[in-house]
């Protein structure tokens, strides 16, 4: 991420040719500032203020390079959706792999004990991602501040709107069938892209829209044969929407307000997951039954966790930089997505049969796919062709030559 020379009424950084020489100075402090933001630094401190969402129009953490000596911006396009492509990639790959990961354990050592060990897994993977990050920094490959409270407390609303999340999705579960959930986690999606437009001033096309539509009725049509509702389940599902939607759309603020980099960031997020977990394994038994259960004390359970925790630590560097890349709206649409893969390795990897109402959600659900990736290619040719458009209007030579 990177600040530009100054920042206009619309929230758009406009890099100058006096703003060149200090760039890559800046590029590395990895900050971003959005529409009316202040930075409020201390002298020693490693912390800036969070700052108002941005209500504006327009994505803020765009920038425009100078018609004179700047960077083509057809060049500068095909970067943007290079990197747009790859945070992409990394996440639907890492969040399919922890997927397969979390289910070879359980499939493997659920049969050993009563009930399961959910939350505690997320508190050995959290604890496994801490320990990666460390290294990393010990040996000089990543770096970020020592832990600070005030960046934590900054930083905290992103993990309890996680835990709401894990809270209630295991509810929904409970009180739902699958399709059901899935019904509404089409629903969250739509949410979420609403709550984009709203809060950050994203533009949505009708074929975005469409491809939402024709997702949410696959997931429908799937659930025909299972639809039953109950009072308990309906407020545990609508509770999931609206903590899946609010931890989406305050990541991107997070990560575009908090002074960190991407490593601190998995730092701060796995410290407190563990902190605001692990009292909930005391209270539920999930830390009794770990350790009560010898057949779980084995070198092969210990590994697959820790495999497990270093698939994580991928997966949250990947999901903040798929938010801070694409943006909240295209991150629901990947997680979506990914349920295709993941139907289709559980078919091949643990023979879970594959019924026709999920064949049915696949072949819909990957139309909506195609149908949405369309429209951000449009999206991005229109946003190409205007922005080479008002650089030739502002160009002086063009100008010169019309007279």
């Amino acid at each position: 991420m990177s600040i530009g020379n100054g920042i206009g009424s619309d929230g758009m950084t406009v890099r100058s040719p006096s703003s060149k020489a200090n760039s890559n100075q800046r590029d590395m402090e990895d900050i971003e500032l959005g529409s009316s933001r202040r930075l409020l630094k201390a002298k020693d401190s490693n912390i800036v203020e969070l700052a108002p969402l941005a209500t504006g129009k327009g994505d803020s953490s765009k920038s425009l390079s100078s018609p004179r000596g700047g960077v083509p911006p057809n060049d500068k396009d095909s970067s943007s959706v290079m990197k747009s492509l790859i945070a992409s990639s990394m996440y639907s790959g890492c969040s399919v792999g922890m997927v397969l990961v979390n289910k070879s354990l359980a499939s493997s050592y659920n049969h050993l004990f009563e009930g399961d060990l959910n939350i505690l897994l997320v508190v050995f993977q959290a604890v496994t991602a801490v320990i990666c990050v460390e290294f990393s920094k010990y040996m000089g490959w990543v770096d970020y501040p020592q832990f600070n409270f005030r960046t934590a407390q900054l930083w905290s609303p992103v993990n309890i709107l996680f835990c709401g999340m894990l809270f209630t999705g295991m509810a929904s579960l409970e009180h739902n069938s699958v399709p059901m959930v899935t019904v509404f986690k089409n629903i969250t999606n739509i949410m979420t892209t609403i709550g984009d437009c709203i809060l950050y001033g994203a533009s949505v096309e009708i074929l975005v829209i469409a491809a939402f539509g024709i997702m949410l009725a696959g997931a429908v049509m799937a659930a025909r044969n299972d639809a039953e509702v109950t009072q308990t389940g309906l407020f545990w599902m609508l509770a999931n929407c609206v903590c899946t939607s609010g931890y989406v759309l305050y990541l991107k603020y997070a990560t575009k307000s908090v002074k960190l980099s991407k490593f601190g960031m998995v730092f701060y997020n796995n410290v407190l997951c563990s902190v605001f977990l692990f009292p909930v394994t005391l209270m539920n038994g999930e830390l009794s039954t770990f350790l009560q259960t010898e057949a779980l004390h084995t070198v092969d359970y210990a590994v697959k966790n820790a495999f497990a925790g270093f698939v994580g630590f991928f997966l949250n560097f990947a999901s903040l930089n798929c938010v801070a890349q694409t943006g909240p709206t295209t991150y629901a649409m990947i997680g979506s997505l990914n349920k295709i893969p993941i139907a289709i390795f559980g078919y091949v990897i643990f023979d879970n049969a594959i019924s026709e109402e999920t064949w049915t959600f696949i072949s819909i659900s990957l139309m909506g796919g195609i149908l949405y990736t369309i429209a951000k290619l449009r999206e991005g040719k229109k946003k190409s062709a205007a922005v080479l458009q008002n650089l030739i209007r502002d160009d002086p030579s063009e100008k010169a030559h019309k007279i």
